[in-house]
């Protein structure tokens, strides 16, 4: 019986960790989750994978996602509201097992301690949990990513073939991982014709790509999500912003810069990566498999900052349970060649207060990860969450969704550059501004610099052209354009204004068309 229970405390405590702090914060949805919501609503009503019914375009980045959330809401109908729920259990579910997996990554590269305390700050990371509560594919994805690592490092081709693919159909940037580990697995082969690549690896990565990809091209066009494109097209940004925001994040894995400030930014850059060196050395010689993943975080931070896109907040997360472990291993490794006078690789047995001064300063992180979270947030539901759990505009457009009520007769449109809770919210047809789901806006980018109050602008034609009955935007999305264009106060009227300073705004505003 107390070998049972040693065997199964790290686990039970892992898991319970991870769906703590999932399920007491609640469901904090973000905006871009409510569109693959609507996207589930017009499936499981009939009209298709779709945001717009009768508009085959494939605007959501995660299939597989939209799928997963289709099969646990057929029992309920599409039109019950409990999607923000199921979302929650499968983001807490997913999350609960990339805490497994890392704890047995650890395990598998000679550190079970680094391996548990990865887990625990997987368990609380702001930026796991954020976007686990926030409703996205995150959770999911960053479980495959992490399965097929695992997989590969345990000896489980196949594993690691499937959860590549399934990895890919849930986020395309799946790739940043997937490519080095399918060259890491031809290299393998060619080196050691006694490891062929066999016919069960091949298939598990390439028909669940191969089906998605004929009935996407059949249904869309295209396998490859229109809102990739259109991101990168329609936002305005410095030419280093992608660079300076993803340093910042690299240099503070563990929130540091709530306690420390910019001081702790600098040391960050410096600190973290020697660390995530030592600890990559220390992986790799206890199994080169575990390659591609070491790579990974570098290469995910030079595939978004080289493009420079728009960093939404949850880009930022993937490569965090790689860096979370390597920097652990090269933390331990640090400390143990210290207190072992610069032999950390000697068999000589610690006595327990060193080995108890190891364990605490790998603790560390987890301290300081903490001073992200908050007892009680000033909006949304009055528990503990991360105090990244921001969803403030969200609560605004559900109070103009509510207003809309009834308002938009069938037929007609509702434009907006967020579309998220509008869409899902209404049920109304939707002109989305940025043009994830709407393919026709793009026509009317780029647009010349002066437009631009922040990073996005409304371009006055589109919305002139297109005539939607309702238009939704935060004054700063039109002040340079709409508001300065005396077409569009002719021909539209401030209906109502919801005080709000968010991104620099003078209100969200709702405006509507004079004449029908």
């Amino acid at each position: 019986m107390k070998n049972i229970l040693q065997r199964w405390s790290i686990p039970v405590l892992l898991v319970a960790l991870a769906l703590t702090t999932r399920l007491v914060p609640g469901a904090r949805t973000i905006d871009d989750a409510f569109i693959t919501y609507r996207y589930v609503q017009n499936l499981l009503s009939g009209q298709g994978l779709v945001f717009n019914p009768g508009e085959q375009v494939l605007g959501t980045t995660t299939p597989l996602y939209a799928l997963l959330l289709s099969v646990l809401a057929l029992p309920l109908g599409s039109t019950h509201a409990a999607f923000p729920q199921i979302a929650l259990i499968l983001n807490a579910l997913a999350d609960a097992t990339t805490c497994i997996l890392l704890w047995q990554i650890g395990k598998g590269l000679g550190s079970v301690r680094a391996g548990i305390i990865a887990a625990l700050l997987w368990a609380i990371a702001p930026f796991s949990v954020t976007f686990a509560i926030g409703g996205l594919e995150t959770s999911v994805a960053v479980l495959l990513l992490t399965a097929a690592a695992w997989a590969f490092l345990a000896g489980h081709p196949i594993i690691a073939a499937l959860a590549s693919s399934l990895a890919l159909l849930t986020r395309p940037d799946a790739l940043i991982l997937v490519g080095p580990l399918v060259m890491h697995r031809l290299w393998r082969a060619f080196r050691a014709p006694r490891d062929p690549i066999r016919p069960g690896e091949v298939l598990a990565i390439l028909l669940p790509l191969a089906a998605w990809g004929a009935f996407a091209t059949a249904y869309y066009g295209s396998p490859l999500p229109h809102s990739v494109s259109a991101k990168l097209a329609v936002y305005h940004l410095q030419t280093w912003d992608s660079l300076i925001r993803l340093l910042q994040h690299y240099a503070t894995p563990f929130h540091e810069h709530l306690w420390g400030g910019n001081l702790l930014i600098g040391i960050g850059l410096v600190l973290y990566p020697l660390l995530y060196i030592i600890g990559a050395r220390k992986g790799f010689k206890a199994d080169a498999r575990i390659l591609a993943w070491v790579l990974y975080p570098w290469l995910y931070f030079l595939a978004f900052s080289l493009p420079n896109p728009l960093l939404f907040r949850w880009y930022l997360t993937p490569p965090m349970p790689a860096l979370f472990l390597f920097i652990l291993l090269g933390l331990e490794t640090l400390l143990l060649a210290v207190l072992r006078a610069g032999k950390p690789s000697s068999s000589t047995k610690l006595p327990a207060w060193k080995n108890a001064l190891v364990t605490l300063g790998l603790l560390l992180p987890l301290v300081s990860t903490l001073n992200a979270w908050e007892l009680r947030p000033d909006h949304g539901l009055a528990r503990p969450a991360p105090k990244m759990a921001f969803i403030k505009l969200e609560l605004l457009y559900g109070e103009v969704a509510d207003f809309l009520q009834g308002k938009i007769p069938p037929g007609e449109t509702l434009a907006a550059g967020d579309v998220g809770v509008l869409g899902y919210r209404t049920g109304a047809k939707i002109l989305d501004t940025v043009g994830l789901n709407s393919p026709v806006s793009l026509r009317y980018y780029p647009l010349p610099a002066e437009d631009y109050a922040i990073n996005y602008a409304v371009p006055s034609p589109l919305v002139l052209e297109q005539r939607p009955l309702f238009a939704v935007f935060l004054e700063t999305y039109i002040r340079n354009t709409l508001l300065r264009d005396p077409r569009f106060m002719e021909q539209y009227i401030l209906l109502r204004k919801w005080p709000t300073d968010l991104y620099g705004s003078d209100g969200l505003l709702l405006f509507e068309r004079t004449g029908r």
